[in-house]
């Protein structure tokens, strides 16, 4: 009996959309990793990209707990010396929310071109509305 390889011309590409609303970015972020790497798929082969597309909703409406707010920064160099921004998460959840849920998916996948590629498959919206009806995604809840 031989072990089952998963090629990437075999595998069908589902959507997901998430409802981040009240959710913490966390458990919203590992979800959407997890769904974009395939890991929830029994046929999941660490070689393959076996993942699918994921629709993040109400992006503004996520939470994060304790002081992270105030405590937690988005940092980013221009390249140059002395060119270090720094950006509290309250600002970055005002203005980009999305960005904020991006930023933590991005971290939680693997940093190779199979990440770079899972990433690409992630959208998140601000609102409530999307724009991906015609693939009907199945809705996914966060535990």
């Amino acid at each position: 009996m031989s072990t089952f390889m998963a090629k990437k011309e075999t595998m069908e590409r589902k959507w997901y959309v998430i409802d981040a609303k009240d959710k913490t970015l966390g458990k919203v972020a590992v979800l959407a990793a997890t769904i974009l790497n395939g890991k929830h798929r029994p046929e999941y082969t660490p070689h393959v990209d076996c993942g699918e597309c994921v629709v993040v909703v109400n992006a503004e409406k996520v939470v994060l707990t304790g002081k992270k707010l105030d405590q937690k920064f988005y940092y980013r160099h221009s390249g140059y010396i002395g060119g270090l921004k720094a950006v509290k998460y309250r600002t970055l959840m005002a203005t980009r929310p999305e960005m904020a849920i991006e930023l933590a998916v991005k971290g939680m996948l693997p940093h190779n071109k199979i990440g770079d590629a899972s990433i690409t498959r992630l959208l998140v919206y601000k609102g409530s509305e999307h724009k991906q009806q015609a693939q009907q995604p199945i809705p996914v809840e966060v535990k």
